[in-house]
């Protein structure tokens, strides 16, 4: 299979060297998945994701699969107007999240930064600019999955979230979860990781394993955050790494 510019435009912002993708078969839309058996380490997986019920910035879907859109327009009005921690007094927005709440990926970041807060949508900017190329690189667009954060409102200066902020918001993004229940959810950088599986341990020894979340129970999949492998790009080819072995699990789900 011949790559298409695009392609090798998403995976060079990855750091990734491109090579032919040898008898591998197209295996199409959605939540068929991507064969990744015949796919070498250094390939993107083929497939194009079809969009369903995508959503916009402010996270309104047309519909869930349980019906229940005005529950989800509930949590929305809740998130706007959350003061449970002191957060609230210094924000100018909200950040619900963004995607398909039917999504099978869920990506889940630490907090909102300064653009985030401005436009009241998670990863904007660099960051957001290279997640979007790793998600092109197996196959999904931004509006096919769910990204939302551990803090919906803007730590000063960007600040780790404090414990009791994340207790505060740990409601929301379970009712997130519950909602769009995805097949996989991918831990974005330390914060979101250790905040999620309610540990301590270095997102160094996190990477390349399998964790779950929930119960039912979700796997994760944690890898690094976009902001850190702008500042430290030869971390890139781990992101792949940690990218192929989510498909590789998603696949089993599907």
């Amino acid at each position: 299979m011949r790559l298409s510019p695009r392609q090798h435009h998403y995976l060079q912002a990855l750091g990734i060297d491109v090579y032919k993708i040898r008898n591998t078969e197209h295996t199409g839309p959605g939540r068929q998945g991507t064969d990744l058996k015949s796919v070498p380490a250094s390939t993107p997986a083929a497939g194009v994701i079809e969009q369903d019920n995508a959503v916009s910035a402010g996270g309104i879907a047309p519909q869930t699969e349980n019906g229940d859109v005005a529950g989800w327009e509930e949590l929305q009005r809740k998130v706007a107007e959350c003061r449970l921690c002191g957060l609230y007094e210094g924000r100018t927005q909200t950040v619900f999240g963004v995607g398909d709440v039917n999504a099978d990926w869920m990506l889940i970041g630490e907090a909102p930064g300064a653009e985030e807060d401005r436009r009241g949508e998670p990863f904007v900017g660099r960051a957001g600019k290279l997640l979007d190329a790793m998600l092109q690189a197996v196959g999904f667009a931004r509006e096919q999955v769910f990204i939302a954060n551990i803090l919906k409102c803007r730590p000063p200066k960007n600040r780790d979230p404090r414990p009791e902020e994340v207790v505060a918001c740990s409601n929301y993004l379970e009712q997130q979860i519950n909602t769009v229940k995805p097949k996989i959810i991918l831990a974005l950088g330390r914060v979101a990781a250790q905040n999620l599986l309610k540990t301590e341990t270095p997102i160094g020894k996190m990477r390349g394993k399998r964790y779950h979340y929930g119960d039912p129970p979700v796997p994760v999949v944690v890898t690094y955050h976009p902001a850190y492998l702008l500042r430290s790009p030869r971390e890139k080819k781990k992101s792949w790494q940690d990218l192929r072995m989510a498909m590789t699990i998603y696949k089993e789900q599907t």
